[in-house]
């Protein structure tokens, strides 16, 4: 009987640990898997707020403009509703003279547009002669008027690619005057309705507020209306005194439809803080150069003249009541606004800045401060010195 081959000997191999609890922080933290689904649903939550926000972003725009416009026509609406007149018959009487303004305005400045272009295509000829007379005499050249329009309308990719440009800006500026009128109408809807029940919306919005902040939110929103109608009611001012010293001055020149160009003056100038004068001078400028060309100069120094007197005379008087900002501030906010949110930012800029401050100024604590030479800065280091120097023994 064969006898069973010895086993081999058992090798010395590396022992495998048994298994136990792993050591401390080589598990996941119970509570990591609820953070990130919380993550991953706030996250979701961010994008759909971002998505709904730039979808309804235009919307949101127009909501502030016409509160806006509320918040400027409330005043007026008030004292017809104290002299007991119905709140919605109000309402439509100081909208139907807001929206005749703006109708007169834009009038006049069709008609103004339609005149200078007008006089300009009549003064066309005449200022080709004289520019084609001077390229020849400076640079000792033989061209003609006819050589020019010859080249032009026989060269047809020129005129044909003008044609083309034409007609895609002729387009896509009646879709844009279209959407602007929708959407001028749709903030007229609105601020009707957020006018003819102020008082109604008011309740609404402080029944969302404990008693404790009904008070503050009551008093910010009467700053508002306080400014914003302040502000409205001073430049309207403003604007009529601006058209009638321009259109007098335009009318004394003898340049034509210097009633327009005065409306055009006193808008652009009282509603455009601190360059608006200079923006609405050149309009006058080029229709005077196209009749006598000395006048634009003249159009010019009254520019200046009025601008400083408006800026130091009239406006502190007018405003001193109703909107008081710093005309550098105002500039600011009119530059910050128009880049936030274009041309309807800097129309609200103003008055949202007259708001802010007015509402700060009554939280914020000031303190007296004593007279100091050196404030002023009109000698006040020599006089200092001079005061503090001992007198001789």
């Amino acid at each position: 009987m064969a006898t069973p081959a010895a086993e081999p000997e058992e090798q010395d191999l590396p022992q495998t640990p048994a298994a136990g609890p792993p050591p401390p922080g080589s598990r996941m933290p119970p509570w990591l898997p609820r953070a990130m689904a919380l993550a991953l649903v706030f996250l979701g939550l961010f994008e759909l707020a971002n998505w709904a926000t730039h979808r309804l972003l235009g919307i949101i725009i127009m909501l502030a403009v016409a509160f806006f416009v509320a918040l400027a026509m409330e005043p007026a609406v008030n004292a017809l509703a104290l002299r007991g007149m119905a709140r919605g018959l109000a309402t439509a009487l100081v909208f139907l003279v807001v929206l005749a303004a703006v109708a007169g305005f834009t009038a006049a400045l069709g008609v103004l547009l339609v005149e200078t272009v007008g006089d300009v295509l009549d003064e066309l000829p005449g200022l080709l002669e004289d520019g084609v007379h001077w390229v020849n005499s400076a640079f000792h050249q033989d061209f003609t008027v006819k050589q020019l329009r010859d080249r032009l309308f026989h060269d047809s990719d020129i005129v044909s690619g003008y044609a083309e440009r034409a007609a895609g800006n002729a387009w896509g500026l009646s879709s844009t005057v279209l959407g602007g009128l929708a959407r001028v109408v749709t903030i007229a809807l609105f601020a009707v309705y957020m006018t003819a029940a102020g008082p109604n919306f008011r309740r609404a919005v402080c029944s969302l507020l404990p008693p404790a902040k009904q008070s503050t939110v009551l008093h910010a929103w009467d700053l508002a209306i306080d400014k914003t109608g302040g502000y409205l009611y001073s430049r309207a001012l403003l604007a009529v005194i601006s058209a009638v010293a321009h259109g007098a001055f335009l009318a004394l020149l003898g340049l034509p439809n210097a009633i327009a160009l005065g409306v055009w003056f006193g808008v652009i100038a009282s509603f455009v803080p601190t360059i608006g004068t200079y923006i609405a001078g050149v309009l006058p400028i080029l229709v005077a150069l196209t009749i006598e060309p000395i006048d634009a100069v003249w159009i010019l120094i009254f520019v200046v003249v009025y601008q400083w007197i408006q800026d130091y005379v009239l406006q502190p008087r007018i405003t001193a009541r109703t909107v008081d900002v710093n005309p550098a501030v105002a500039l600011l906010s009119v530059m910050v606004g128009a880049a936030l949110l274009g041309a309807v930012g800097a129309l609200l800029a103003i008055p949202a800045t007259a708001t802010v401050q007015a509402f700060l100024s009554e939280y914020i604590k000031r303190y007296e401060v004593a007279d100091d030479p050196r404030i002023e800065r009109r000698g006040g280091k020599g006089k200092a010195r001079k005061e503090k120097a001992p007198e001789p023994s």
